[in-house]
C-alpha cells in the first residue's frame, strides 16, 4: 500500500509541477517497457533462487505490479493538471 501512495503522490506533484499537460500515453508506454525489462531481471534472479515456476510467478508478478503502480502515477498525474489549472489561475 505504500508504494501505491507513493506513487500517487509522486504523479499528482508531477502533475502540478510540470506546466501543461503530460502525454500519458508515452508515460504508460515507459511502463510497460520498465515492467518488461524489472520482469526480466526478477524472473532470471528467482530462477535462480527457486526454479522455474518461481521464476515465471515472479517475473509475472513484478510486471503487473509495475503496471499498476504506473497507472497510480497516471492518475495522479491527470489529478494534478487540474489542480495546476485550477491553483494558477
Amino acid at each position: 500500500m505504500l508504494f501505491e501512495i507513493l506513487a500517487f503522490i509522486i504523479g499528482l506533484i508531477y502533475g502540478y509541477v510540470k506546466p501543461g499537460k503530460e502525454k500519458r500515453w508515452e508515460l504508460l508506454k515507459k511502463g510497460i517497457i520498465y515492467g518488461i525489462i524489472l520482469g526480466i531481471i526478477f524472473g532470471f534472479i528467482g530462477l535462480f533462487i527457486g526454479g522455474l515456476v518461481y521464476s515465471a510467478a515472479t517475473a509475472i508478478g513484478m510486471f503487473i505490479t509495475v503496471i499498476i503502480l504506473v497507472v497510480i502515477f497516471i492518475i495522479g498525474t491527470f489529478i494534478g493538471d487540474i489542480l495546476e489549472v485550477a491553483i494558477k489561475k
